[in-house]
């Protein structure tokens, strides 16, 4: 992949080149991106290890354009931990280490406070209706995604073509071979990424230790969108990652105008399998069963005007063992993900999440919150509850300021409250890192593109 990469690359300089007898018309524009992210997490009452952590980043890039068909985008990001606690250090009560701070910067090296990576490297070809994408790039499909909620997002080495014949129908394919996952300063195999986040128990309840033993050489990704008159629209996909797992997926949504603005309907459905030997013959090493059978169910109504965004919002997962997604890979698709926690990993779930936002009339301002219902797999059951985790409740509260007077400037507050619904059958493992805690987020984005 990376000689073809370099090929391509070559190819597209020397078009640039020997053009000499067409009409050159050749843009520069300047990809700046600067984010500074606040993180703390306290346990109001308990005995755990509180930690907080102030980080910073900037990607310098670049991005070239010549004619109208060929772009080439460059970026190169630094990270620096201005200011934290000891977040590599482990939580004395439980043993277990940091969940949340240590994700701003590089979970592989949680002690490095400045470094940098090669973001994206990529050579673009499109006309009106077809493109092609070479290189290192940004991504938001079903199951992988940017998830951008830290210091960077998730990025990955591959290539994305697209292909539009008419303007009720998109065919889309991604074929990617490396990756470079937030909270990560490495470029990965597919096989490489699986667990840099924690990594739960296996199916027998011991510690899981797929990370370093999982086999994977890539995902393959096809998408297809279809318009269905003015307000409806059908998405199918298959996230197909190599020796692991094959998710398919189909979501329908429709908005209808009304008197009082626009009501929104949306369900989603999915099924996954299991495939190969589910990245390692050994049961101890496996991500995934490979006669795991999955599915879910997860809608959506809702309602909205110039002022006003709610709705309310229902998943349910079942099947026969564990649905799961790596969690390096991005969020979870379903209608009732809540950000700062994910669903994946259980054989069953019901979830009902709901979220309203409103936003000042007079001030560039918005003022939004979540409130999440999550009933998980037992977590006595080991092999239908990978990260022994309880059922919760969640609460989030987020402020959105925009100056007008600076383009491309906002400012986000986000505080979380996650809460047990049975609290007093929890030991310290089921609580530290995931419930009876107040988690808050202060972050700065500024953009000039």
């Amino acid at each position: 992949m990376k000689r073809f990469a370099t090929v391509i690359f070559l190819l597209g300089i020397l078009k640039t080149g020997i053009a000499q007898e067409e009409k050159r018309k050749f843009i520069v524009n300047p990809d700046l991106h600067f984010r500074t992210f606040w993180m703390n997490t306290n346990y109001p009452g308990q005995d755990f290890k509180e930690d907080y952590a102030l980080g910073m980043t900037m990607n310098l890039g670049a991005n070239f354009s010549y004619r109208e068909n060929w772009k080439l985008q460059v970026g190169y990001r630094t990270f620096a931990n201005v200011v934290s606690s000891e977040i590599w250090e482990p939580d004395p009560t439980t043993g277990q280490g940091n969940r949340y701070e240590t994700g701003l910067f590089d979970l592989l090296e949680t002690k490095d406070r400045f470094f940098g990576k090669l973001e994206t490297l990529s050579l673009e070809y499109s006309k009106q209706n077809f493109g092609i994408k070479i290189g290192r790039m940004g991504i938001n499909s079903d199951w992988v995604n940017s998830q951008d909620g830290r210091l960077s997002p998730t990025a990955i080495e591959g290539i994305h073509v697209w292909y539009a014949p008419n303007d009720l129908w998109k065919f889309s394919v991604w074929g990617i071979e490396r990756m470079s996952v937030r909270g990560s300063s490495e470029w990965l195999s597919v096989g490489e990424t699986v667990g840099i986040y924690p990594t739960g128990r296996t199916v027998s309840g011991k510690p899981a230790q797929y990370f370093g033993n999982t086999s994977s050489d890539w995902v393959a990704i096809w998408e297809v969108d279809r318009k269905m008159g003015k307000d409806s629209k059908i998405h199918f996909s298959n996230t197909f990652a190599q020796n692991l797992f094959s998710t398919f997926w189909v979501a329908f949504e429709k908005n209808k105008k009304i008197e009082s603005g626009i009501l929104t309907v949306g369900i989603q459905t999915g099924y996954q399998q299991g495939i190969g030997t589910g990245g390692n013959e050994n049961p101890e090493l496996k991500y995934k069963e490979p006669e795991d059978r999955n599915y879910s169910l997860s809608g959506r109504i809702g309602w909205r005007n110039s002022r006003w965004v709610t709705h309310l919002n229902y998943s349910h997962v079942g099947g026969s063992g564990r649905w799961l997604s790596p969690r390096e890979w991005g969020k979870d698709a379903w209608y009732t993900f809540v950000p700062r926690e994910r669903n994946e990993g259980y054989e069953k779930v019901d979830a009902f999440v709901g979220y309203g936002e409103y936003r000042m009339e007079k001030i560039p301002l918005s003022i939004y919150g979540h409130l999440g219902f999550h009933w998980l797999s037992d977590t006595k059951d080991a092999a239908a509850n990978k990260y022994n985790f309880p059922r919760y409740r969640q609460v989030n509260l987020g402020i959105k300021y925009q100056p007008k007077k600076i383009k491309n400037l906002d400012f986000h507050l986000i505080l979380v409250s996650k809460e047990p619904l049975n609290p007093e059958k929890l030991n310290p493992n089921q609580i530290y890192n995931k419930v009876e805690m107040i988690h808050f987020n202060g972050i700065v984005n500024w953009k000039w593109n």
